[in-house]
């Protein structure tokens, strides 16, 4: 790639991407503390799971386009775009008189933070080489990881000691910092004249996204076969446009197509288990859902710490290595799930440690080599591609789980854990057909 903008401010910028990944990451769990609280005052309790099912759709739905439009229009106006609409969000939020007004706000918020997790990994790979910017992205996914454990005690000493509206206040002047760093520090290379985003194949593919991402939160097929149509269509249209949505020509080989393969199976897999892991806590040994909470935190701890600790070994070992090294962590994991669903907690958890490790360095690896390979024209499509992918297969693996769980789900005991023991070798076979993908690559490909 060639080398960063000269003019960027690159301790600066970083310094402002780290505080918008934060607000992001953390609204994704300081709101879960706050529901009760909420539901308490607004009323509305049958619309509990809306304001953190429509964010996250959004978010998700809409990344493909942010990192498009910003390789056609720039990145600064449209990272600046993204935090605008999330503080905007937040306010309206922060504003809410009843549930259904909350669940709107939530999707203004979500929108923005679509923009701030895609062009914050975009701009990170634009302004630095591949050495320092393992580093840059390990601590970003740190700070990801960071937010995962405070969310829920921020949201509760929130609630506590003041109003649950303060939970969506507090990004306003935090985003603002962040929004101001950025503002200040970063250049945009030329944009590309007379380049336009194919408008035909974006709308399909954001509709065709949203109704397969919903009908697979709702678990209904009603919704997701004609999701699946509607991309199918997406995807014939972008074949013939010269700048599609998605640049299915980069996507469809080599470490790209790893990349994108990869996190699509490992997503499944990975968060498919984080949304039935405290299920086994509570139903099958019989803690409280304090305990069922903490079970996840070895998960998280172990791809924060592999983050960190990846972004120094990529030099050294080379991408590939590291993705081998994290996929096989993958692997060794989900077979502590799938020998474990009758085991002790200690035992899910140090399983959980190794998965987490192994998300930790193979999703670095994979994004940070891709970047190197991919042109700087095409940096925000392909990176929006691969976060997008890990999305979409985590929302995959939590419904299949939920099927092969099947009605056990509310019985507790040995009938559970059998049917989450399925679950986990569901998710242990995607982990290892990744490890194959990552194995198998072309000799030129591993010596990266």
């Amino acid at each position: 790639m060639p080398a960063p903008p000269p003019a960027a401010r690159t301790g600066l910028v970083a310094a402002g991407l780290v505080v918008g990944m934060f607000l992001a990451a953390l609204e994704s769990t300081v709101v879960a503390t706050a529901m009760r609280r909420v539901v308490h005052e607004l009323g509305g309790e049958r619309l509990y799971a809306l304001p953190f099912a429509f964010y996250m759709l959004m978010s998700t739905v809409t990344a493909p386009l942010w990192g498009r439009a910003s390789d056609l229009v720039g990145r600064r106006r449209l990272y600046l775009a993204g935090v605008a609409l999330f503080l905007l969000g937040s306010a309206l939020c922060g504003a809410a008189s009843s549930m259904g007004f909350l669940v709107a706000a939530r999707g203004v918020q979500g929108l923005g933070g679509g923009a701030l997790f895609t062009l914050t990994f975009t701009i990170i790979g634009e302004l630095y080489a591949m050495e320092r910017r393992a580093k840059v992205q390990g601590f970003i996914s740190a700070v990801w990881g960071l937010a995962g454990l405070l969310g829920p005690l921020v949201g509760g000493l929130i609630v506590d000691h003041a109003s649950w509206r303060w939970v969506f206040y507090l990004n306003l002047p935090f985003g603002l910092v962040g929004a101001t760093l950025v503002m200040l520090g970063y250049r945009d290379r030329p944009a590309h004249a007379g380049a336009r985003l194919d408008l035909a194949g974006a709308a399909l593919f954001t509709l065709g996204s949203a109704l397969l991402v919903w009908g697979l939160e709702l678990r209904d097929p009603r919704w997701i076969v004609p999701g699946a149509i509607v991309l199918a269509a997406a995807f014939v249209v972008e074949t013939r446009h010269p700048r599609p949505l998605l640049p299915l020509r980069l996507l469809g080989r080599g470490l790209p197509l790893v990349a994108l393969s990869t996190g699509f199976l490992a997503g499944a897999a990975y968060f498919g288990s984080v949304a039935y892991l405290p299920l086994f806590a509570q139903g099958v040994a019989g803690t409280g859902a304090a305990a069922a909470g903490i079970v996840l935190t070895p998960m998280i701890v172990g791809w924060t710490i592999a983050a960190i600790a990846g972004a120094r070994l990529l030099p050294g070992l080379g991408v590939m290595r590291l993705a081998v090294w994290g996929h096989a962590l993958l692997v060794a994991g989900f077979l502590g799930f799938a020998l474990g669903a009758l085991a002790p907690l200690p035992w899910l958890g140090a399983a959980g440690f190794v998965a987490g490790s192994g998300m930790g360095f193979a999703m670095l690896a994979l994004l940070v080599g891709t970047q190197e390979v991919v042109p700087p024209a095409e940096l925000g499509a392909v990176t929006a591609a691969l976060l997008f992918a890990r999305s979409l297969g985590g929302a995959l693996g939590v419904a299949v789980m939920h099927a092969l769980i099947g009605p056990v789900g509310s019985a507790g005991g040995r009938a559970l854990a059998l049917g989450l023991r399925r679950a986990f070798v569901f998710g242990l076979g995607l982990v290892i057909v990744a490890l194959v993908l990552v194995v198998a690559m072309p000799t030129a490909e591993r010596r990266r």
